[in-house]
């Protein structure tokens, strides 16, 4: 039998690293919610993201840096990226490398993912797509 953190993890990286959302969609309970900045989302939310990412980055992958599990949770440190090539974010396609980090904090009940809270520093894509700067403000006067 395949443990829950195998399970997840699996569908996890199929969904978010290949565009393959069957397996992740097979172990969402009915009441899966995903808590972001932007506030709740639905599996039918993350299912759209996810199709977003992969149409809007030709070379679209994901790769688990780190896992984490605890009694029915899972944390997991992630990084993606691609070749920006397709609009996202209402940003015109720029041909630049984007890397992103994050992390997911899943919680499970009987065999089924309930929630996921989700933490990312969206100015780190904006970056990368040259739209934003991150850089430390200088103070005036010193």
């Amino acid at each position: 039998m395949t443990s829950m953190l195998d399970q997840v993890t699996t569908a996890w990286s199929k969904a978010w690293g290949d565009g393959d959302t069957t397996a992740f969609e097979a172990i969402t309970a009915p009441e899966y919610i995903r808590h972001s900045k932007t506030g709740p989302e639905t599996v039918a939310d993350v299912l759209q993201q996810i199709n977003e990412q992969h149409s809007a980055f030709s070379d679209f992958g994901m790769r688990i840096l780190t896992v984490v599990e605890g009694e029915g949770t899972i944390a997991i440190h992630w990084q993606s990226g691609g070749t920006h090539s397709g609009e996202f974010m209402g940003v015109p396609p720029t041909g630049r490398a984007v890397t992103v980090t994050g992390a997911s904090f899943i919680n499970h009940r009987d065999g089924l993912i309930t929630s996921e809270s989700v933490v990312w520093d969206p100015r780190e894509m904006l970056a990368a797509l040259g739209i934003w700067h991150l850089s430390t403000p200088t103070r005036r006067g010193h």
